[in-house]
């Protein structure tokens, strides 16, 4: 099992990365948000991982914290969630806010990421009910790679991995007068307002 990997980072393809480690390229597929952080060339990136063996294929799924890469194992063992819903799934929400909406029942919320119909979130909702308190402090978990993104960037990577484009994120995002004190609030304002 490879459980962390470092190395330098030498190309970002949507959700891909190429890092180059002791001179051996891997590619690591990571979630939008990860993506998004990790966007310059030639910068040293430490990632926890998760190796998916698969009879056509090898992959390497890496995330910035611990909390989302456990969150990417226990989604996994969800009847009929594979690891391609799993990464879309994160690339929608972090670890804290999908405990969030397992918590609140938000079928609508869930269903409303590429991947997950009306049943798939129902699903989710009964068998992560028990095991979402380990991720409820999830947003104490140190990044293993360095930067800061405000809410208004979190929530606008969010709606991007919901499937909106990023022009009409943008303009949505710049309407709202009275932001919530919290992503899923403002993420619900935009979501009202790209009806």
């Amino acid at each position: 099992m490879i459980s962390q990997i470092k190395g330098w980072l030498l190309e970002i393809q949507d959700q891909q990365l190429v890092l180059d480690v002791g001179g051996i390229g891997y590619e690591v597929e990571v979630p939008l948000d990860t993506a998004l952080r990790l966007h310059s060339s030639k910068e040293l990136v430490q990632l926890y991982t998760h190796f998916v063996v698969r009879e056509e294929s090898h992959t390497l799924f890496g995330f910035l914290n611990r909390s989302d890469r456990d969150l990417f194992r226990a989604l996994i063992k969800v009847n009929k969630v594979g690891p391609r819903l799993a990464l879309s799934i994160l690339s929608a929400l972090d670890a804290k806010g999908f405990a969030r909406l397992i918590q609140l029942n938000d079928i609508k919320t869930l269903n409303g990421i590429p991947g997950v119909g009306r049943v798939m979130a129902e699903r989710l909702i009964m068998e992560m009910r028990d095991k979402v308190e380990e991720w409820q402090d999830a947003g104490g978990a140190q990044p293993l790679a360095s930067g800061t993104r405000s809410k208004t960037d979190d929530a606008e990577a969010a709606l991007i991995g919901l499937g909106y484009k990023p022009q009409e994120v943008t303009r949505v995002l710049a309407q709202i007068q009275d932001p919530a004190d919290n992503i899923e609030g403002l993420i619900r304002q935009a979501l009202k307002l790209l009806g």
